[in-house]
Formats: C-alpha cells, sequence, structure tokens
C-alpha cells in the first residue's frame, strides 16, 4: 500500500472534526512537514480560522517520531487532548495503518501527591489544617475542599487538577501536592507505584505526541534536569507567550514570609547553633525589606548585601546540616527533611543569586499590600537561552496568529534568540517564516478607527474626552462592546462611568470569575464587559455579541517596569533603539491579540476602535497599524458612528 499524502491525511482530519479546508492551513501543513523533514526551524503566523492546530497535528502524527507540543494556555491544551487529537488519530489510524498515541504532561504540583494526602502535611503546626480533616463534619470551605479531595483521589485516573471539578483554591491544592523539590521520589515513596505525577511521565514515555505548557518546556531546558521524554521535533503553539513564560520560570523571589516558613521546616532537623543563624539572618533581613522601596535595585545597597549574604551561608550550613543528621524520632521523616530542603535550598539559591549581582540578571524590590515587600531577580534576556537550549538538537516550529510585528518575523526571532531571516553563520539557527493569512476578509468584516482627535493620554488623571468618546461609540453600537483597558483602574472607572450613563448591562472584570463572565457577555448581545490583560487574549466570542473592541491607550509597558526599563536600556547601550525594541514590540503583540477578538468567524462585523491619537499621529504608530489585521481604517468618528449604527441595527433585524 502506497503511502498516504499529506493532502489526504489533511482532509481526512479536517472532515473528522467537522471543519472546513482552508488553503493557508493546507499551506501551513505543507510548510511544518517540510521544517520536520529538513530538521529545520519555522515561525508561521496562521490568523485566526486557519484551523492552525490541525496544520501541525497532522505532519506531526504522520511524522512518526515523537513530537512535544507546547502551549501558554490551559483551554489550548485541553481542546487538544480531548478533541482535535481524538478524532485526528481515529481519522488518521485506517491511513497510516497505526494508531498514534497521545498524552499530556505537566509540572509535578499539578498532580494529586498520594504521600501528602494519606500522611498530612509535615507542618501540621504551622496552619492546623490538616486537622479538618480529621472533623466529622468540617464547617470551613477549605475543610469540606480536603475530604472532597480525598474522596476524588479514590475515583481519578489522573490525579490532574484541572480534573477536579468543581475547582479549589490554590491554598486547599497546596495541602496536597508537592513542588519537584519536595518529592520524595518514586523509590523511596511508600505511594511511588501508585503516583499519579509518575503515571504521567510513564505516559508521555510512550506517546507520539507529548502536550505540555511552557512553563514545562521552559523548566525542561533551562533546569538541566530532563522532565519531558526525548523528542526530535518540538511545535510551540501560542508562540507569542513563549519569552513571558521562560521569563517567569527564571525569575527568583525572596520574602521574609518565605525565608520565616524555611526558618520553621528547618528548625527542628538541625542543631540550635545552626538553626539560630538562619533565624538571626532572617530578622535583619525582614528588618530591612520593612523599609524597602519598590523599584529596580541597579546595584544591592550595602546593608542589604550584607543580608544576603548572611542569609546565604546561613542557609547552606542548615542544608549541610540536613544532609549529615537523621532524627528517627520525627514521624515519615524524609517527607519533613525533603520539603525543609528545599525551602532551605530555594532561600540559598535566590539569595545567592542576588548577592553575586550578575550584569545579565535585573533585581528590584515589589511591595504588595497583602504580603509586603519582596524582592525579585530576573534574566535580562532570554534570547541566549533559548537560542542554545531551544533550537540546537532539535527542529523547532513555532506558531500564533501574532508572531509578524510591523510587517516582518524579525523582532519576535530577535526576542527568541534568532538573528534576521536569511542570516547564515556558525551556531546561527538557521529559519523560515511563514504568513498564511487568514480566511477572513479583514477589509471588509472590520474597521480600524483610531479616535485622532482626542488628547494624548497622560500618566494620571481621567480623561474626560475619552469617556464621551467611549459613550458615544457603546452608544452606537448598541452595547456589543468589549471594552480592553490598560489597567484595571481605567476599567473601574469606565465601567462606573458608563453605568451612570446608560441602563445597558456593563460586566467588569473582577466582579465574576472570567469563565462566567465571557458567558454572560456572549449570551446577552446588548452587554459590555470592560477589563484588562487577560481580555486582551483570552476571550473568544463570535457573533453579535461583539461587535465593537475598544482600546483606551497604546498598551506600552509602565515606565517604572523595572524589568522593561532595562531591556529597553540594555538595548539603547548596545545601540539599538530600545523603545522600537521593547516598548513597542510589548504594544504591538498585545494590540495584535486584542484586535484579533473581533472577527472570529466568517459572519463577524464590527470596529475596532483605539482611543489613542498617538496611534495615527506618533511615528512609531505605523509600526503598530502594520502589526494588526488589515482592516479598513479610518479616523472619521461620524463614519465609524455610522458604520457601528448600521451593523447594530442588521443585528437587530436577524433578532439578536
Amino acid at each position: 500500500m502506497t503511502k498516504p499524502s499529506l493532502p489526504e491525511l489533511l482532509h481526512a482530519a479536517v472532515t473528522a472534526v467537522g471543519g472546513t479546508e482552508r488553503p493557508g492551513q493546507v499551506a501551513m501543513t505543507e510548510a511544518v512537514a517540510g521544517a520536520i523533514d529538513d530538521n529545520a526551524h519555522l515561525l508561521v503566523q496562521a490568523g485566526t480560522g486557519t484551523g492552525k492546530s490541525l496544520g501541525y497535528l497532522v505532519p506531526a502524527l504522520a511524522h512518526g517520531e515523537r513530537v512535544v507540543v507546547a502551549t501558554a494556555t490551559l483551554a489550548l491544551q485541553r481542546q487538544l487532548v480531548e478533541r482535535d487529537l481524538p478524532r485526528t488519530v481515529e481519522a488518521l489510524h485506517p491511513l497510516l495503518r497505526r494508531r498514534p498515541e497521545f498524552a499530556m504532561l505537566k509540572g509535578r504540583s499539578n498532580y494529586l501527591c498520594l504521600h501528602r494526602l494519606h500522611e498530612g502535611v509535615p507542618q501540621e503546626e504551622e496552619d492546623g489544617l490538616f486537622d479538618q480533616f480529621e472533623a466529622a463534619a468540617p464547617t470551613s470551605k477549605l475543610g469540606q475542599d480536603l475530604l472532597r479531595m480525598r474522596d476524588w483521589a479514590d475515583e481519578t485516573d489522573t490525579g490532574d487538577r484541572d480534573d477536579l471539578t468543581p475547582g479549589v483554591s490554590d491554598r486547599a491544592w497546596a495541602q496536597v501536592s508537592v513542588s519537584s523539590r519536595e518529592c520524595l521520589g518514586a523509590s523511596k515513596c511508600a505511594y511511588g507505584a501508585e503516583c499519579f505525577a509518575e503515571a504521567a511521565r510513564e505516559r508521555a514515555k510512550l506517546a507520539d505526541v507529548v502536550v505540555t505548557n511552557h512553563a514545562l518546556l521552559a523548566i525542561d531546558a533551562i533546569e538541566g534536569a530532563p522532565v519531558l521524554p526525548q523528542h526530535e521535533v518540538l511545535i510551540v503553539d501560542e508562540a507569542h507567550e513563549l519569552v513571558s513564560r521562560v521569563t517567569g520560570v527564571a525569575t527568583g523571589e525572596l520574602s521574609p514570609g518565605q525565608v520565616n516558613r524555611a526558618v520553621r521546616r528547618a528548625a527542628k532537623l538541625v542543631n540550635e547553633k545552626v538553626a539560630d543563624e538562619l533565624q538571626t539572618a532572617a530578622e535583619s533581613f525582614e528588618r530591612l525589606m520593612e523599609l524597602a522601596l519598590p523599584g529596580r535595585l541597579e546595584e544591592v545597597p550595602e546593608d542589604l548585601g550584607y543580608a544576603l549574604m548572611a542569609l546565604r551561608d546561613a542557609a547552606r550550613n542548615v542544608i549541610s546540616a540536613i544532609g549529615s543528621t537523621r532524627d528517627k524520632a520525627v514521624q515519615d521523616e524524609d517527607a519533613v527533611r525533603k520539603q525543609a530542603l528545599a525551602a532551605v535550598e530555594s532561600v540559598h539559591s535566590v539569595a545567592e543569586r542576588i548577592a553575586n549581582g550578575s550584569e545579565y540578571d535585573v533585581v528590584w524590590c515589589e511591595r504588595h499590600e497583602r504580603y509586603g515587600a519582596s524582592l525579585r531577580v530576573a534574566p535580562l534576556s532570554v534570547s541566549g537561552l533559548l537560542r542554545e537550549k531551544l533550537f540546537s538538537e532539535r527542529s523547532v516550529v513555532l506558531t500564533s496568529a501574532t508572531l509578524k510585528l510591523g510587517g516582518d518575523f524579525n523582532g519576535v526571532g530577535a526576542s527568541l534568540g534568532l538573528s534576521p531571516e536569511g542570516t547564515e553563520g556558525d551556531d546561527v539557527p538557521v529559519w523560515k517564516g511563514l504568513d498564511v493569512g487568514s480566511p477572513f476578509d479583514y477589509p471588509k468584516q472590520g474597521i480600524l478607527y483610531v479616535a485622532r482627535q482626542l488628547a494624548t493620554p497622560g500618566r494620571q488623571g481621567s480623561r474626560g474626552d475619552m469617556m464621551d468618546e467611549l459613550a458615544e461609540l457603546v452608544e452606537a453600537a448598541g452595547g456589543r462592546t468589549l471594552g480592553l483597558f490598560s489597567s484595571m483602574r481605567a476599567a473601574k472607572e469606565a465601567a462606573e462611568e458608563l453605568r451612570g450613563r446608560f441602563d445597558m448591562p456593563i460586566l467588569l472584570q473582577g466582579e465574576e470569575t472570567l469563565g462566567e463572565l465571557i458567558k454572560s457577555f456572549a449570551a446577552d448581545p446588548k452587554t459590555c464587559l470592560f477589563g484588562t490583560l487577560s481580555l486582551w487574549q483570552g476571550v473568544d466570542v463570535p457573533g453579535p455579541s461583539c461587535q465593537l473592541v475598544v482600546m483606551d491607550r497604546i498598551p506600552f509597558p509602565r515606565p517604572d517596569d523595572p524589568l522593561m526599563s532595562a531591556r529597553q536600556k540594555a538595548v539603547e547601550e548596545a545601540g539599538g533603539n530600545g523603545f522600537m525594541a521593547v516598548a513597542a514590540t510589548h504594544a504591538a503583540l498585545l494590540m495584535a491579540q486584542g484586535a484579533g477578538r473581533l472577527v472570529r468567524a466568517m459572519g463577524d462585523r464590527g470596529v475596532v476602535a483605539v482611543l489613542d491619537p498617538r496611534l495615527a499621529n506618533a511615528r512609531y504608530g505605523s509600526y503598530l497599524r502594520a502589526s494588526l489585521p488589515d482592516f479598513w481604517y479610518t479616523t472619521d468618528r461620524n463614519q465609524v458612528r455610522r458604520s457601528l449604527a448600521a451593523i447594530n441595527a442588521a443585528a437587530e433585524a436577524d433578532g439578536k
């Protein structure tokens, strides 16, 4: 029997999921297959509606070697594992004459730990949570959740937190899960043979396609301890998120609360002198943090430097002491030791990293209303790390609806450690960029309106002219508005203002869970939904409920953002344009994602309104506009009101 062709396989898969083949999807499938065959690297921009998941799954399954697919969001992981992969495997099985296996793999703390569940948290005296397990009828929400998870443990096949419905709080989950540092290891654990995390790893070792997340991919690459099974091909979906997720994994934090927990956990395992040394260092650190002001520390102040070195040295002594003593009187001593070691090692590594003061790190202080001050340290750039760890040993395909900024892939490529497209040389990963377009007719389906007449937004103060403009647009649209704001404060102000002007429902992020808000927004076309960052990327509401997407201003990073401003400064010191490389790239990605909320289906019509005149007037405006879908562009406020009113009238005539 001859080997099935790629078009045959794609046709079978698209039919199985009830979709329609699109030219962009065909082009993407062929390009991904070519990259895999040539062991090459590929960046693919595939607009909304292309069907990009099948565009990479079909060539991945046809390839036959193991492929890892990494996504940024839980929603896409679930879509792949629960819908796209089962149907695609079923459809391709007769043609491939084999049934490819697939599995999902997450970080260890996402799985229920049977040891923690049955033996209890080693730190009962810290908060007395586990005595709620023993109560006949626990009254607190936490106690009820703990009992419910104990029952669930007997029923679940996966132990995966996301399979527990309804979900539980982070605090409750922390009582029944462990980090990889706290884990005893399958060979030492009484429950190792039944371990959910180990079972997930075993399934991944046998699978042809392993679906994971960006964070686990980063841990696998950065920490040098392989978490993912060996694989020949890596596909990164939602690739516009990769740099921020990798940065998150490579960021360390040190707070007085965290240090004090480490002190308590270590105290019962080491002699008094060693414990007192850590306690004294912790108290000194805490006193300094009470006075610390938020902001970047270009140089660590001398007194803080001494406190960090004292913490580092005391933590190292505790680690050595825990390693050489065993207290047989402590029940379940291995778990106690492991948890104490994990806490103290974390303090040691972050204190040492900040005290050493690498020129490749950025250090800053953050102050939280509830948790107080903490120190944070993050890499100035992750591009070198990604170039070395991601592209050296496998074929990599990166895809997203937004990878092409200002007309080319080089901006995103640079953030991933890639030289400009077409560059050749030793140790330079060679890659190609491909834009397969979108099935949508953006110039006919959408309008990009820039409110050129408004005052330029300042850093402080309300914008009365912007509120008037917003109200007029919402009124013309008859509701149907997704408001994307640059801060939670701005979203709240706008919601309060419009609630005072109209009787239509104005939903506000934070007043209900995000899922419930989006459901309510989709159900009633007269509703508006206002919010900030997660709405710029997380809303998929096709149809008449979302016919106006408003951005209050260009979402540049805050000028006081320590990491972004440090990155911008580093580019400038190297002779580049820091504003364009960092701030404008950040804004372009967010705006492209935000504008992508408007047209989600072939019949969608509407307006993206940007209430920031800089998009029309500033020199960088053309770069930002070139990063957005190719909507019909106007600055005519009367024209856009007429268009919105006509779109609203058409939807009402259809009874929507």
